[in-house]
């Protein structure tokens, strides 16, 4: 049953919204364009600060200083007991969703998903946030330009969700 369920979503969905439109007497179609016309507008709106956060990450990536910062952190994080093969993720986590799972699964590949440094990464992946997409997504698409101390509070946030990442994995999996 619950193999085939997923199948017959759609079409359900589908004749529910369709219903509910004759019943109320909502043109449903007219409707639909409308709601598609908004998502371009919303697209194009915040087009520019989408490309501009992932010219910045590929630039990152490629200049080499995430590694440079990688290995001035390491006797840092030695300390906490933060393996280096994280720092990375840790970094670039608050910038690049599919820049951090590339990362996350190095980690795995080179680590193993049952490493310290496995478990530590899954910590922080699902305890942080992509802060700057974020903001550039939801702030740029109401064309929202001065932050003011959402980014200090999200960065914050970040932050402390990795300090407690660490001490929850040193807790439990240690």
């Amino acid at each position: 049953m619950i193999k085939n369920f997923g199948f017959y979503v759609v079409p359900i969905a589908l004749t529910i919204i369709i219903s509910a439109s004759l019943f109320k007497r909502v043109p449903a179609f007219e409707a639909f364009l409308e709601g598609a016309g908004e998502g371009i507008k919303s697209t194009f709106a915040i087009a520019p600060s989408l490309i501009g956060l992932i010219t910045a990450i590929s630039m990152l990536k490629c200049s080499g200083a995430l590694d440079l910062f990688k290995n001035l952190m390491i006797p840092i994080a030695n300390i906490f007991n933060f393996p280096p093969d994280v720092i990375p993720l840790a970094l670039l986590r608050p910038v690049s969703g599919s820049g951090s799972i590339a990362l996350l699964d190095n980690i795995f590949k080179t680590c193993g998903p049952e490493s310290h440094a496995g478990k530590l990464g899954s910590l922080i992946m699902g305890s942080t946030e992509t802060t700057f997409y974020t903001l550039a997504v939801y702030f740029g698409s109401v064309k929202i330009k001065n932050y003011r101390h959402t980014l200090i509070c999200a960065l914050i946030a970040d932050f402390t969700a990795i300090i407690m990442s660490v001490l929850i994995s040193d807790l439990f999996y240690h």
